[in-house]
């Protein structure tokens, strides 16, 4: 290399440490602050570690191969070369290729920085103390090893292509590797193909070259191996038949072939035969197309398809095997579950607590609720609505409860100004929360916890209800400034104060304050005089953002949510271990990113404090040998489970995403008889339901109830099972939350000689109710839209309680006729804000409550008249259900009222049901007395 090269890179070199002060610092001053500063060192070394040993490899190749180039066939300084017609001389083309290579080589060590955790999981594994079924090699091997192996050797295989290519350009430049003519494609002469001339030397030194990509080949072949067990050729995943019969050897046969190959090649090195090192060539590829390709797929159709099931029986139970020990479904116990619909009121007693936790708010109305009564201004927003539970006044509660977050982006146009959106609008406050079980006269959630300040009505207490880190909290802001915050509103003012806790980064020097600037390319955290010397700036604020900040290497659930814990509103979000490498377990598209997976375990919990948004990481499944390994990489990061919190203890709940993960695999895996499981006989699937007007996939669902022979009510996660292409249920799966027994999944299943009713049966029991469908389709026709809620199905006792919630959401008109005369642009412009209002203004209301056991259904206003009225304890003395007379008024609304009392007469008589015959016309004796007075009304 030249001075003058030697020069350009040391003029680099500042560039490139101003590029790292500038992408670094800042990060380690983040991590610092979390007390991670560890964790960030060991990444940093990881990235950078990896990208430096591809770099350094690359470079040693390069210098290797282009100084035996150079001694092979001197460079003539003299000579030239045309680039797009412009003649370029051998310096200036000297120098270009080097620029070429030093970009390239950046390329290809970054994108192998990326693999460093597979590296130092690989440096760090811990063995899985179980083995696969063919290889009997420890299931790390595949987890870890495999993996490292394959990179390493795709690395070199590139390093080595193209070190070659470079050398063989530098041949080419230098005149040692020619070629003469060019490609002719013309109707009048035939197609002319180029000659290559190439030197003895040069020859030589480009087949060593090759013999080492022909190396690396075999050892290919050699990977491969071990790579069938996740085949997908079989009707199993994992090595099949031909796969273990055919496969193997054959690889192995390939990689003998394509050593000896590289034998003779080195043999040609020495002594050229180029004929026969053609024709040996020839071989080598012949023999890789038909032994990889045409004998298995021959075997596979002669011997295996005609045989299928007694060939691939023993590969489909390892299949069945080893998923249900990747997806942790061979712990699932499996218990009889004999049903009958004999529910009484006698028997409800002793599931008192189970009745009072019953679900009967359904999150996404109730956000929209919350977000109606409890949003207090148009900055603040729910993101969703959790369910948890409490105990509250020495009684076991399920609650729904959503965090109140600020969002900048709500303020108005005129507010967005950058020390609104930054320095003083800079945290959400509080939270609503309210029982999944109670309601309103006016048909809205009976809040425990509302309004701002916080207030509550329960022996919870909140000190620090300000909410710096959330869900909805993308914006970096500067605290501790001298502009006040706004902390929340009052009446028709505002209080404001100065943040108190340790969140955030010191941002209290003049280089800080540059850098941040250029972090975030704005200029105005360097130009504002707002900051003072104990300013913090946070940032990565977002939950799922944070915690992918600190262990990007995990994997974390889609739903983070809130708990109220020792006066602090704490975050705990769900982190996992997962692979794809675990052998002959199927793989799955994961919500995660869209990862794949075919293993998985909810190995830690992560708790972040809104306030501060300190982060600690919890492992709550220690055995874990993927965990084990980070553990050993990132000692620091960790914590015993034992060391949180008993309080935080009781809210853990077992993971939304991975028992959805567990649900699916099981319906397929839950068949461990071979044969039964290849005619796929014995198929479940999740059942569906409705929801407002569509049909849609009932989804899991958190509940409180007591399990057959167990003492007491517990909080679970659980989601029924119906029969492939039918809709009556033939089992449940249930994971448990609370202590001792969290992560225990079970699974009860029902007796397949009587039929137990499923979700979209009961739906359609429901749906034939004249009574119950008649009056759903009043309240839709005008005025009102029906939303049918979520349907739980609740196991009491031996029998079902289905629970369906039922709620009127008032329409707004979504357009309203401008006065004559106004022009188009004026109509949009008046129909816009109606829009917006019809969006904002809908308050869905719970109004009925559907409860069905077997085949007595009922509607009713509470779900204890309802409950009372299929138990058949208050059939004489029903409490009387007031109709709901919609709110317009309007004569056509009070006609159809009348119209179906009186069919509702109608029927009752033809029963011979005097008593209900005479409630019907009753009301409607007073729907024609209002129909009289609106009548009235309207003349006058």
């Amino acid at each position: 290399m030249k001075m003058k090269h030697v020069t350009i890179l040391l003029g680099l070199l500042p560039l490139v440490l101003l590029w790292a002060a500038i992408s670094i610092y800042p990060n380690w001053l983040w991590f610092q602050n979390l007390n991670f500063a560890p964790v960030f060192w060991t990444m940093v070394l990881g990235k950078f570690g990896l990208a430096t040993v591809i770099w350094f490899l690359l470079i040693i190749m390069l210098s290797v191969n282009l100084y035996i180039a150079q001694r092979f066939h001197p460079l003539s300084e003299l000579r030239t070369a045309e680039i797009g017609g412009m003649p370029v001389s051998g310096r200036t083309l000297n120098t270009i290729i080097l620029a070429a290579i030093l970009i390239v080589s950046f390329v290809i060590a970054s994108s192998g920085s990326a693999h460093w955790n597979m590296v130092l999981s690989y440096l760090n594994q811990q063995p899985f103390g179980s083995t696969d079924p063919v290889f009997n090699k420890d299931i790390g091997f595949y987890v870890f090893s495999l993996p490292f192996y394959t990179f390493v050797r795709e690395e070199l295989l590139v390093l080595f292509l193209f070190a070659g290519l470079v050398t063989a350009i530098w041949y080419l430049k230098n005149g040692g590797l020619q070629v003469i003519g060019e490609f002719l494609l013309t109707e009048d002469k035939p197609t002319g193909i180029p000659k290559i001339k190439i030197s003895e030397k040069v020859g030589k030194h480009l087949l060593v070259l090759g013999v080492i990509v022909v190396l690396l080949i075999a050892w290919g072949f050699h990977l491969k191996i071990y790579g069938l067990l996740y085949s997908t050729q079989g009707p199993a995943f994992g090595a099949s038949y031909t796969d273990i019969h055919v496969k193997i050897p054959v690889y192995r046969a390939l990689m003998v072939i394509s050593f000896l190959w590289s034998l003779f090649i080195i043999y040609n090195v020495f002594r050229p035969k180029i004929k026969l090192l053609f024709i040996s060539g020839a071989i080598w590829l012949g023999a890789i197309l038909l032994l990889a390709g045409g004998l298995p797929v021959l075997v596979q159709k002669i011997v295996v398809n005609p045989n299928e099931l007694a060939k691939e029986s023993p590969f489909i139970a390892y299949n069945i095997d080893y998923t249900r020990k990747a997806y942790n479904l061979n712990n699932i116990k499996e218990v009889d579950f004999e049903v009958n619909d004999n529910l009484s009121a006698e028997e409800i007693k002793g599931h008192d607590t189970t009745i009072q936790n019953v679900r009967i708010w359904d999150e996404r109305p109730l956000l929209q609720t919350y977000k109606q009564i409890q949003s207090i201004r148009l900055y603040y927003d729910f993101n969703n609505v959790d369910v948890d539970r409490y105990m509250i006044d020495n009684r076991y509660r399920q609650v729904m409860l959503a965090a109140r977050e600020l969002v900048v982006d709500q303020l108005p146009p005129q507010a967005k100004t950058w020390v609104n959106m930054h320095l003083i609008y800079t945290h959400g406050y509080g939270l609503a929360m309210s029982p999944v079980n109670e309601v309103t006269n006016e048909g809205l959630p009976q809040l425990m916890i509302k309004d701002l300040p916080p207030s509550v009505s329960i022996n919870l207490k909140i000190d620090r209800p300000e909410i710096y880190y959330g869900e909805k909290t993308s914006e970096y802001v500067l605290t501790k400034t001298s502009a006040k915050e706004f902390d929340f509103p009052k009446g028709d003012k505002n209080v404001y104060a100065t943040y108190q806790g340790k969140g955030g980064v010191p941002i209290n020097s003049f280089m800080r304050r540059l850098l941040y600037a250029i972090e975030f390319m704005d200029p105005q955290i360097l130009l504002t005089t707002y900051l003072e010397p104990e300013s913090r700036i946070m940032y990565n604020r977002r939950i799922r953002q944070r915690v992918q900040a600190v262990a990007p290497f995990l994997a974390y659930d889609t739903d983070p949510y809130m708990v109220v814990s020792g006066g602090r509103l704490l975050w705990i979000q769900d982190a996992y271990t997962i692979s794809n490498m675990y052998p002959y377990s199927k793989r799955l598209k994961s919500p995660f990113m869209n990862r794949r997976l075919n293993y998985i375990r909810n190995s830690v919990k992560v708790i972040i404090d809104a306030y501060d948004g300190s982060v600690t990481y919890y492992m709550i499944d220690e055995k874990d040998p993927i965990l084990k390994t980070y553990s050993k990489v990132f000692p620091a990061l960790f914590k015993p489970f034992d060391e949180m919190p008993a309080d935080l203890k009781k809210h853990i709940r077992y993971p939304y995403d991975l028992f959805e993960i567990q649900v699916n695999t099981y319906s397929t895996y839950h068949m461990q008889d071979v044969q039964v499981f290849y005619n796929q006989e014995d198929l479940w699937e999740t059942p569906y339901e409705m929801y407002g007007d569509d049909r849609q996939k009932m989804k899991p669902y958190y509940i409180i109830v007591k399990l057959p022979k167990e003492d007491k009510e517990e909080f679970l996660l659980m989601l029924p099972y119906t029969p492939s292409k039918k809709d009556n249920m033939i089992a449940w799966l249930a994971a448990r939350s609370d202590l001792p027994h969290y992560g225990n999944l079970l699974v009860y299943k029902l007796s397949k000689d009587k039929l137990v009713y499923g979700p979209m049966q009961i739906e359609a029991r429901i749906d034939q109710q004249t009574e119950i469908s008649r009056e759903l389709s009043l309240w839709g026709q005008r005025g009102s839209r029906v939303i049918r809620g979520n349907l739980l199905a609740i196991p009491v006792g031996e029998s079902f309680l289905y629970v369906e919630p039922i709620y009127l959401e008032a329409k707004q008109e979504e357009a309203q006729t401008p006065p004559p005369g106004q022009s188009g642009a004026r109509k949009q412009q008046a129909r816009q804000p109606a829009k917006e209002i019809a969006r904002t203004a809908a308050l869905p209301e719970l109004k009925r409550v559907i409860v069905a056991i077997g085949n007595r259904v009922a509607m009713e206003e509470t779900l204890d008249i309802a409950l009372n009225r299929v138990l058949g304890a208050v059939a004489t003395h029903k409490k009387e259900v007031s109709p709901i007379i919609p709110e317009t008024g309007k004569i056509s609304d009070l006609g159809a009222l009348a119209l179906k009392y009186y069919n509702n007469a109608k029927d009752y008589l033809q029963k011979e049901d005097w008593a209900g015959y005479g409630r019907e016309l009753e009301k409607l004796e007073n729907i024609l007395k209002q129909l009289s007075k609106t009548s009235k009304d309207k003349e006058i």
